[in-house]
């Protein structure tokens, strides 16, 4: 638990967010997928809890993100909500819930907000899916924008490395941001991008702008929980910190069950009834 002072009375929401920004105090986002992990979360204290389309690799074994279906995005955003009570929760809409047909966007949100109790829902892409973003706002659901790198989009990139190193495409990153801030998100993701270009972008818009692999000039962080607590090992770019190594850890506790299995050690005289 981090030894800064945590209001946990108050439930974070898009407002607070920006009242946050306002006053230059970062913005500490995770992701979570299931009730277990949410529960401890929230209670440590994040701001926002990301139900990320990295379900799809990370609760799967997907290679990518775009199999991973709205149902399921569904039931992954009802284990973490039934956890939280401070956390704002934000959902991912996957691949192919709003692309394109902004009717079907707007169904795919009310879906999400209806069924698991999220309170926001995340976009991947820029001016080519404004039209998306309009229509589910005009339902009164908050809609989190995400420029940079969009797995999403990995067959037309092909490729997962660093976005908008070139100045048409980090013009064009620019130009999104402010699109995306005009539709009305209420806060922005950039992933695997220039710092410098994050601070431009986050200096720019009157939203909160949170990175991941953006630097540290941005208005908070994101990272993928089991990347950072180190259960996924498989998984190490440069912008990622493991604050654990839960993989050994647990490894090891199942090892000492199962030799106290075998050798006939649990359960113990005083573990029986």
């Amino acid at each position: 638990m981090s030894t800064n002072t945590v209001d946990n009375t108050r439930k974070v929401t898009t407002m607070r967010l920006a009242e946050m920004k306002q006053r230059g105090e970062k913005i500490a986002m995770l992701t979570a997928y299931d009730f277990s992990l949410a529960t401890l979360v929230d209670q440590a204290g994040i701001d926002v809890i990301l139900v990320g389309d990295s379900a799809s690799n990370v609760m799967i074994g997907n290679p990518t993100t775009l199999p991973i279906t709205l149902d399921q995005m569904i039931y992954h955003a009802r284990c973490v909500t039934n956890a939280v009570r401070r956390a704002l929760v934000v959902c991912d809409m996957p691949f192919g819930s709003y692309q394109g047909n902004s009717k079907e966007a707007l169904s795919s949100a009310i879906r999400i907000m209806k069924e698991s109790g999220a309170e926001a829902v995340k976009i991947e892409g820029g001016c080519e899916v404004v039209e998306s973003i309009e229509r589910i706002l005009s339902a009164g659901i908050p809609v989190m924008g995400h420029l940079g790198l969009t797995p999403q989009s990995i067959n037309k990139f092909g490729t997962y490395a660093v976005r908008a190193r070139g100045e048409a495409e980090a013009q064009k990153l620019l130009a999104d941001a402010h699109r995306l801030e005009e539709a009305g998100c209420f806060a922005l993701v950039l992933e695997k991008i220039p710092a410098a270009l994050a601070t431009q972008v986050a200096a720019e818009v009157s939203i909160p702008v949170i990175g991941i692999g953006a630097g540290s000039g941005v208005d908070g962080q994101v990272l993928v929980l089991q990347d950072m607590l180190g259960i996924n090992q498989g998984f190490s770019p440069k912008f990622l910190r493991r604050y654990a190594d839960l993989a050994t850890t647990i490894r090891g506790a199942i090892g000492s069950y199962i030799d106290d299995v075998k050798n006939v050690d649990f359960p113990s005289p005083e573990e029986q009834y």
